[in-house]
């Protein structure tokens, strides 16, 4: 059985984050839910409209593998702002099943208390006010502490997105999708 990822959109995303995970996500043959807060599709921080396959309560009906923040501001701020999202991270770490977030949406993470005691990376200045939640700030283009996976930015979002597939699919199916993506 396939696992099941949950990508939730937020008005103002970073839309290379986010279609870099979806696609890269979807070509490992990966159950990817893409939901917006609202129900309807969100136009990102670039003015790009960006379709969903359902709303998050909808989605909020399935179970997941793993829940995948895109950043991107203000959309990662409207994540952190809504309570389904919180609970639904709380949830998933009670259930040490795998959480992901980058660029600005680690400080979401943080906010929901996933980050205490544990490595993690932002784009610069997130989680600096987030300090006394995290446990150690690095910066490195992915950083995965336990089931928490974070990333810095739209640059490192194709990492980012391989990374993910090797924790779901195993290092085969990730090097399959990135060999068919000719990168040097």
């Amino acid at each position: 059985m396939s696992k099941r990822i949950l990508v939730p959109l937020a008005e103002g995303c970073e839309e290379l984050e986010a279609v870099t995970i979806i696609d890269l996500l979807r070509r490992a043959e990966l159950d990817v839910t893409i939901a917006s807060l609202d129900a309807t599709a969100v136009t990102g921080n670039h003015g790009i409209r960006l379709g969903v396959d359902m709303g998050l309560d909808e989605a909020l009906n399935l179970d997941y593998d793993m829940v995948v923040l895109p950043g991107g501001m203000p959309g990662a701020g409207h994540l952190q702002e809504d309570e389904r999202i919180m609970t639904l991270l709380k949830k998933m770490a009670e259930s040490k099943k795998f959480t992901g977030a980058i660029c600005a949406a680690p400080k979401v993470l943080a906010e929901a208390g996933l980050l205490k005691g544990k490595k993690a990376t932002s784009f610069p200045g997130f989680l600096d006010d987030s300090a006394d939640q995290v446990g150690d700030y690095v910066e490195e283009s992915v950083v995965q502490d336990g089931k928490v996976i974070t990333s810095r930015g739209p640059g490192t979002a194709m990492d980012f997105a391989l990374h993910l597939i090797e924790q779901l699919a195993g290092k085969a199916k990730r090097d399959e999708v990135e060999g068919r993506l000719q990168r040097p």
